[in-house]
């Protein structure tokens, strides 16, 4: 049941009182998320563990129960597929698309290329000579062996990082060190994209990164480098359909915790572009990390509910948004509670729609309020 500290949290972050208890399953009277967002023509969805699907069957209730789209942490990336240049390992990955099947869910590929989960064998095995083979290959047989069972790849993810000096913003990582190119556009990203409509041409192909949201200087110098490099690739042809904007967000007060935490302005501006480029936009990884807020439950629940309900009623009232997916479904198994993004005080985030117990919170209520209030017919 939603008890009172959730729906105090409700009525502060403004959002609708329960119509009902929630749980494993919700209650008739407590609509789905999944529902809802189908509802107004957008895909509701989350990242999930398969270790955690095959093995804990209240949390694969809950998505079943409440994911139209599901997206696996690790088990597509290149690192946890290829044990060794020859060897793929399919087991998480089938898993999910047999998941996927039986709830009549979308499924997101999460990723061909980054520069994280990088297999050890990556760094002495891969080279200029080889390293266009190696990616096309890759790409070709894991792209190949899910066809038209994909829903969106994230072709590229997080190839724009400032800080390291390079031109146009991109990130100095191992496949731009091996296959940089020299136009404005690194040969990675265009093979990588060129390959994967071949391989796939009824997928969304999607370009994902993070810190693109708020409105401090910082996001806004990465979300201009993110927004050049998409104009980038489209003038050379190169097939990209979507941006998908990671949406780490982080609870708390502009006035006490700086404009890094304010979402609005350029959110907006950044949707308008991406529509004006002919672009949908995912909300790829929402979460809403705590970590700044009292220890209070009832404190943290409305103002983690309040960032939801903000930040989605800004993203979801274009029509170019057509997808929203939380970085998980349950506190339970966040990646928020560990290494610096976790509280000081140690206490569990209530970062997610349900909490560790797999109760809906108010955070649920926020986001399906806001689906709720969101532009229906989208494509």
């Amino acid at each position: 049941m939603v008890g009172g500290a959730a729906v105090a949290a409700l009525e502060m972050a403004g959002c609708a009182r329960p119509r009902g208890a929630a749980g494993i399953p919700a209650p008739p009277e407590v609509e789905t998320l999944r529902a809802a967002a189908a509802r107004r023509g957008l895909l509701a969805g989350c990242a999930v563990q398969v270790q955690h699907l095959r093995d804990d069957p209240m949390y694969a209730a809950l998505v079943g129960q409440q994911a139209g789209i599901i997206v696996e942490e690790s088990a597509l990336k290149f690192g946890p597929l290829r044990p060794s240049p020859t060897e793929y390992f399919f087991d998480n990955a089938d898993y999910l698309f047999a998941f996927a099947k039986k709830h009549k869910q979308k499924v997101r590929g999460h990723n061909f290329v980054w520069h994280e989960q990088i297999p050890k064998w990556f760094a002495g095995y891969v080279t200029s000579a080889n390293a266009e083979r190696v990616l096309v290959e890759h790409i070709e047989r894991v792209g190949g062996r899910y066809k038209g069972r994909v829903h969106s790849w994230d072709v590229v993810n997080e190839a724009i990082e400032i800080k390291d000096g390079l031109p146009g913003g991109l990130r100095n990582s191992g496949w731009q060190v091996v296959l940089p190119g020299h136009g404005d556009v690194p040969a990675y990203i265009e093979i990588a994209f060129r390959t994967a409509r071949r391989v796939d041409p009824k997928a969304m192909l999607v370009y994902n990164d993070y810190g693109i949201e708020a409105d401090d200087a910082k996001s806004e110098a990465k979300r201009k480098a993110v927004m050049t490099l998409l104009r980038n690739m489209l003038a050379r042809g190169i097939p990209v359909d979507a941006l998908g904007v990671q949406s780490h967000l982080t609870a708390g007060s502009h006035d006490a915790f700086g404009p890094e935490y304010a979402y609005g302005a350029g959110l907006r501006s950044m949707i308008v572009e991406a529509r004006g480029m002919g672009l949908k936009v995912l909300l790829t990884e929402m979460d809403v990390n705590d970590r700044k807020l009292p220890a209070s439950v009832a404190a943290r629940d409305a103002a983690v509910a309040a960032t939801y309900s903000g930040y989605l009623r800004e993203a979801l009232a274009d029509e170019a948004v057509v997808a929203l997916l939380t970085w998980g479904i349950t506190d339970k198994y966040t990646w928020l509670d560990y290494g610096f993004q976790q509280r000081e005080d140690k206490q569990p985030q209530r970062c997610l729609p349900f909490d560790a117990g797999m109760q809906a919170t108010a955070a649920f209520f926020a986001v399906r309020d806001a689906i709720d209030a969101a532009r229906g017919g989208r494509g």
